[in-house]
Parts: C-alpha cells; structure tokens; sequence
C-alpha cells in the first residue's frame, strides 16, 4: 500500500513537471506566420501592437518599458518575438547572441527627414545629398559602418563644414539606436546625425543638434525652434499634412524578433 501510495505521488510530480516545462519551452519561430495567435512583447506606448494586429489579428501581447525590455524577455522565453523598427531590432540582435529578425515584414514603412512645409529649397538639398550619396557607394559604408552583422557601430567620422553660412538646427530624439543615440563619449551620433552633417556640409552651415523627445520634435519643427528633424521618422499621409518629407532615405517597418 506504502510503494503505491509513493508510486502515484511519483507520478503526480512528474507529470507536473511535464506540465511546468510544456509552459515554458516555445515553439521555434522561422516564418511571421507562425506568430498568428503567439505572444508578443512589445514597448509600452508604441503603436506596434496594433501594426500586429493588421497582419496577425489573434496575437497576443506583453508589455515592457523599452524596446530592449522586450527583446531580452523573447531571449529568456517570457515571450515568442518582439515587435518594434526592423534596424533597431537588428541593431539589438546584433549586440545579443541567439537572437535574429525575421526577414518577412509586419508592416513596410519609409523613413525621412522632414522640414517646414514652406522649406521647399531645404528639402531639394535633402533629397540632392541622400541620392548623391547613393550613388557614390556613400550610402553602402554608412550602412556597415551604423547596420553591423555584430557588434557595436563604427565611431562617426569627421565631417567639416566651415559655416560661413550660417547654423542649421537638427531636431532629433536620440534613443533610437543606430539612427541617434548618445556614445560612449557623450556625443549623440548615428545614421541621422551623420546624414545631417553631410547635409550641413552641403549647405555650408554649421550643424547645431537638438535633442528632446520624440513626441515633441514636429511641434518644434513647425515653431521655428530647429529646421529639420530626424530620428527614423515614418513618412506618413498624416505627418504629410503637417510637415514635408524628403526622399526616403532608408525603407524599414515594423518587424518581428525572435530566439535563433
């Protein structure tokens, strides 16, 4: 009676284990649609979740206040992908082991500059220097240089403007990584600020940064207080009726991560 009573006890335990590790173990993830009714962690305060919901209308959520909160949570298996801006979740991937984006897309989007809608010279400049760039190779080493495979970005290169013209007032956000980001010498660089520099270079004018909040850069933009913002933007038809964009410069969206 002893040994049976033991035996089912045994059982019990283990078929709780069974349970416990069912719960936790995650289904390899290779395609978006294997997502459709799976767990997503994504930023508070973002629109991702419902950029999701457009392509995988049973998906679930979780939420974290940062996009890094989320990626490190589909690492310990807390969720299946991340939802958030495919570079700067390639930029996350690349700095953590065992974990990789998808290459299908959630939703396919244009990033650009934008400046008053009256600054059409500003953005004929803007749109000269990004194909300019593109068709000199400038382009292609930016990319390596703010997009590696692994590891950390290149440091920003020099790039000199003697300002004989003038200040032009960069507004941009500088916590999205590898767009603009603060270094580790306290210097705000990336792919954007780079860009503005050459555009600066352009134009002959001194680049003066200004760093706020996301949320706040079209207010500035339209009061007069800089002359341009960028900070992987998405070029919208609503963003369009308040400010005017320039030629995309990098084609993104949203996009999924996941464990390799």
């Amino acid at each position: 009676m002893r040994s049976k009573r033991v035996s089912m006890v045994l059982m019990v335990f283990f078929c709780s284990c069974l349970m416990l590790s069912g719960c936790s173990k995650r289904e390899k993830i290779t395609g978006l649609q294997q997502l459709n009714g799976k767990e997503f962690a994504i930023p508070t305060g973002t629109v991702a979740d419902q950029l999701v919901l457009s392509k995988l209308p049973n998906a679930k959520f979780k939420y974290f206040n940062s996009v890094m909160d989320a990626a490190l949570s589909v690492k310990a298996g807390k969720a299946d992908a991340a939802a958030y801006d495919e570079p700067i979740l390639k930029n996350i991937a690349a700095k953590n082991s065992g974990l990789v984006v998808l290459k299908e897309m959630i939703t396919v989007d244009s990033y650009g500059f934008a400046v008053r809608l009256e600054d059409r010279m500003l953005k004929q400049t803007i749109d000269t220097v990004v194909n300019d760039l593109k068709k000199d190779g400038t382009t292609g080493m930016m990319m390596k240089r703010w997009f590696p495979a692994t590891g950390n970005p290149a440091p920003m290169p020099e790039i000199a403007s003697s300002g004989k013209n003038g200040v032009l007032r960069l507004g941009t956000a500088s916590v999205t990584e590898p767009f603009s980001f603060v270094d580790g010498s306290g210097q705000i660089v990336g792919y954007d600020i780079e860009l503005a520099r050459r555009i600066a270079k352009k134009l002959d004018k001194k680049l003066e940064i200004v760093n706020m909040d996301f949320g706040g850069m079209i207010p500035a933009l339209i009061s007069g207080k800089v002359d341009m913002i960028a900070a992987c933007i998405t070029i919208t038809n609503e963003r369009s009726k308040q400010v005017l964009f320039s030629t995309p410069y990098y084609i993104g969206g949203i996009a999924a991560l996941v464990r390799e």
